[in-house]
């Protein structure tokens, strides 16, 4: 009686089956292993350039730090002293300004997008515009009130520079709303209408009290967008050398006093172009830090 053969072709195919099994893990592993690699090489070198900006900021920054940063109007060239006091002022007024511009006319289009139109044609328009503007250049912005605004008036104005940043600021607040809204369960909705609650009073005691914390996040990271724009206020709220708080009139802002500094010959403007460029990076990272806590604690 013959002897069974080893080489049985069901045991030829296990053990390729099992060959071609590990050479296909083999291949994943290292595929694994270049695209980590790759991953933390390119984090390292954002972050390398990241730590490189801020270290910088805080040399040159904190060396600029003085009382009368904060008490005296930005100095005549080649001169001693002065500060940023009017710049400050002027900035904090129009992002404020700006923000209770922006924030209800984004807050109740998202209400719109995602309550009331979300298969309406006027919301599909509504949403093509927002994300046009989202990824439009803030130049464009302000060429755009500069013409609407400032050709009008016949000079520059800390009102145009208000309604350049409001206009930035929209499109954020809008896309934040809309987002955060959707996410609360539509459970939440019906069970409201179950009760005859109408659907304004639905929306306003339900869906905004339940996404009020990410609405907030996107308000507060709309304004840290705004909060460093340079490009849109020098067509619009262009500067001002003296103290003023008048928004008909130009206005000082940081970014333009910082842009106009730097570039200067003068050690003390480029002093101040620093400390400048310090105070609106610590007032962003507050802002951002801010945001990310009042969305963690969601």
């Amino acid at each position: 009686m013959s002897q069974p053969s080893l080489n049985m072709p069901g045991t030829n195919d296990a053990v390729a089956l099992d060959a071609m099994r590990n050479k296909l893990q083999r291949r994943r592993r290292r595929t694994n292993a270049l695209a980590l690699t790759l991953s933390l090489a390119a984090m390292a070198f954002g972050l390398l350039w990241l730590v490189w900006i801020l270290y910088t900021t805080l040399r040159l920054g904190i060396g600029g730090l003085s009382v009368e940063l904060f008490t005296q109007s930005t100095p005549p060239p080649n001169t001693d002293g002065g500060g940023l006091a009017n710049a400050i002022v002027g900035s904090l007024m129009m992002v404020v300004l700006a923000t209770f511009v922006g924030t209800p006319i984004g807050i109740m289009a998202g209400v719109y997008l995602a309550e009331y139109g979300q298969k309406g044609w006027l919301a599909s328009v509504t949403r093509f515009i927002n994300d046009i503007l989202l990824s439009a250049p803030s130049i464009v912005v302000g060429l755009f009130v500069y013409a609407l605004i400032v050709a009008n008036m016949g000079h520059f104005s800390g009102i145009a520079g208000i309604v350049a940043l409001a206009l930035l600021q929209i499109p954020i607040v809008i896309r934040t709303t809309e987002n955060m809204l959707k996410l609360v369960p539509n459970a939440l909705r019906e069970a409201a209408f179950a009760l005859g609650t109408p659907k304004w009073k639905m929306v306003m005691s339900i869906t905004l009290k339940a996404s009020v914390a990410g609405i907030t996040t996107g308000v507060l990271l709309a304004i840290a967008r705004i909060a460093g724009e340079t490009a849109p206020l020098l067509f619009t709220a262009l500067s001002n050398q003296f103290f003023s708080v008048n928004v008909n009139q130009p206005m000082a802002n940081l970014p333009v006093i910082i842009y106009q500094f730097a570039m200067s010959p003068f050690s003390q403007w480029q002093s101040l172009a620093w400390a400048g460029v310090f105070l609106i990076t610590l007032a962003v990272l507050g802002l951002n830090i801010l945001a990310r806590t009042i969305f963690s604690n969601k």
